[in-house]
């Protein structure tokens, strides 16, 4: 049996890059996944990929967490009515807004960042909650960034979206300590994404690690039993 056998997973950001595989590599182990992204077309190709993978037929829910973000309050429920339970939320949607001095932070790219970057995240934990804590082992892998912690010029719109996330979810984590559930940050490091080639459009993406190298680290504290509860966790590529 798969080491996931039987568990039911959340994956944001599931179109492409580090939320793609990570769905791929969950679907592989076992679970049965439930992926959400902006573009259907996205999502039917991770589908695609995990069928191929020999894992079971994805879940499709294509939502934009800006302007759609109140129907993110439905997931829980939804795939609570549907499948009986929830077992693991990975969050690895996100934005990468215009990298400017503070003082040029235009209105528009501060709501778009706090949507995506941070008040997602709120809304996923309020949805998720009940049936994680409910799970015989929930899991919940929320993604962050290096830059939450060590703020740089023009880095400031989504370090403090990301340095946001990171305080929610440690608070959550706290709440959690005496339950089943465990709480963590994932910070992948340097990965070849579209995200990180607009930010570094220079940097060859073969001398990083690609989405598929990081999964299976990501997949692994959804099941890890060792891990500790609200750990911001540096992870390394496979291989």
């Amino acid at each position: 049996m798969s080491s996931l056998s039987g568990q039911v997973a959340l994956v944001t950001g599931a179109s492409r890059g580090i939320g793609a595989a990570v769905a791929v590599e969950l679907a592989r182990r076992g679970a049965q996944c439930v992926l959400v992204a902006r573009t259907q077309g996205g999502l039917e190709e991770t589908d695609d990929a995990i069928r191929a993978a020999g894992g079971l037929p994805a879940t499709l829910l294509p939502l934009d967490l800006q302007k759609r973000a109140q129907d993110i309050d439905m997931l829980g429920p939804s795939i609570v009515a549907r499948f009986g339970r929830l077992d693991i939320l990975v969050h690895a949607a996100g934005v990468l807004p215009k990298l400017t001095p503070v003082a040029h932070i235009q209105p528009r790219d501060w709501e778009e960042s706090l949507a995506v970057n941070l008040s997602a995240g709120w809304r996923l934990i309020r949805t998720c909650d009940p049936p994680l804590r409910a799970a015989p082992a929930g899991r919940a892998v929320m993604l962050t960034d290096a830059v939450a912690g060590t703020p740089a010029a023009y880095w400031g719109l989504y370090g403090a979206a990301k340095a946001g996330l990171e305080h929610l979810v440690r608070c959550w984590a706290a709440e959690v300590a005496t339950t089943g559930l465990r709480v963590m940050l994932a910070d992948p490091g340097p990965v070849a994404t579209r995200l990180r080639a607009n930010a570094f459009p220079g940097q060859d993406p073969a001398a990083i690690p690609g989405p598929a190298d990081m999964a299976p680290a990501i997949a692994a504290l959804c099941e890890a039993d060792g891990v500790e509860n609200g750990a911001t966790i540096r992870l390394a590529a496979a291989g």
